[in-house]
């Protein structure tokens, strides 16, 4: 069972916000359905247009989502975060923040991860300061993440984050990773391909994202559409009868040489997607097309041996 508990909060009395329950109605939409519209996550979506988020209303959604076993429990929020001083700690706020107690403490959120039963862990904060989730410095009752405990936050806890027309800066990138951005060659998307993908497209002058985990396996998120079919990367200990198997090429192979029609064609089709999504590369050429033209050949590249392997362990 994975479930995910979606909080966003526009609707402040003071500084109110607009991006923050469309970032929350989209993580809810792409999280919920892979992309082929199998079941993902059960979300449950807490937004200020349905209910007043107070302290005490997210402390109990945020209770109620580590306090079961399931596979996997994301917490994402989007709306202000509170930055430490000496009166108040380093806070999600809530509707009902005042000078005292401005919301659910970091240090709240991060316990109750740190002690749920659930095997994994996500939490995604898109609010100013949110760095401080993965600070263990700045949490005075949490000395280390328990193994599969994962925190993505939009900014250091020094920095604020910013909106974009369509939403929260860190959101639109986090929904376009999910949208298949971030996936592998098999279509997987995990935490650490979101930082990555995130990481690349926001510059040195940004708000910089921070991810910290302690997991010994990487769980993925959503599954967004393969790059190469399961079916292709089977047949790799086929065409390659070892990792290092040299492939050679002819004019047999391309379609617009002669003789036209061979056999050989189709099997040039799988080489060359294969060659598209980095997992073999001609030799002595630059292109596959003047590879088997020249007779020469093909071989796998480091992430081409990888699947192979993964395919010869019956593993894809």
């Amino acid at each position: 069972m994975r479930k995910a508990l979606i909080v966003g909060i526009n609707d402040y009395p003071t500084s109110p916000l607009a991006a923050c329950i469309p970032d929350a109605n989209r993580i809810n939409n792409i999280l919920s359905k892979n992309y082929d519209e199998s079941p993902n996550f059960f979300c449950k979506k807490v937004i200020s247009s349905d209910v007043t988020i107070t302290r005490n209303v997210l402390k109990d959604a945020i209770i109620d989502l580590f306090s079961t076993d399931s596979d996997v429990a994301l917490f994402y929020f989007s709306g202000h975060g509170c930055e430490a001083d000496d009166k108040v700690k380093s806070s999600l706020v809530t509707q009902d923040a005042n000078g005292s107690e401005m919301g659910v403490e970091l240090e709240f959120l991060m316990e109750k991860a740190n002690n749920s039963k659930a095997k994994q862990v996500v939490i995604i904060l898109d609010c100013c300061f949110s760095g401080a989730a993965g600070n263990l410095s700045f949490l005075q009752n949490l000395t280390v993440l328990r193994e599969g405990v994962s925190i993505l936050t939009s900014s250091h806890e020094s920095q604020v984050s910013f909106e974009s027309p369509t939403g929260g800066i860190f959101t639109d990138i986090v929904v376009e990773a999910l949208e298949g951005g971030a996936s592998d060659t098999i279509g997987l998307i995990t935490v650490a391909g979101i930082y990555e993908f995130a990481d690349k497209l926001l510059g040195p002058w940004d708000q910089r994202p921070i991810f910290k985990a302690n997991i010994s396996s990487m769980i993925p998120l959503r599954k967004s559409k393969p790059r190469i079919a399961h079916e292709t990367l089977r047949k790799l200990p086929m065409l390659f009868s070892t990792p290092d198997f040299i492939f050679p090429l002819d004019p047999t192979f391309e379609p617009d040489a002669e003789p036209r029609g061979h056999s050989n064609e189709a099997t040039f089709d799988e080489l060359q997607r294969l060659n598209r999504n980095s997992l073999l590369e001609p030799n002595g050429e630059d292109h596959m097309y003047f590879a088997a033209i020249n007779s020469k050949s093909c071989s796998l590249t480091p992430l081409g041996k990888y699947y192979w392997k993964l395919a010869k362990e019956g593993k894809l």
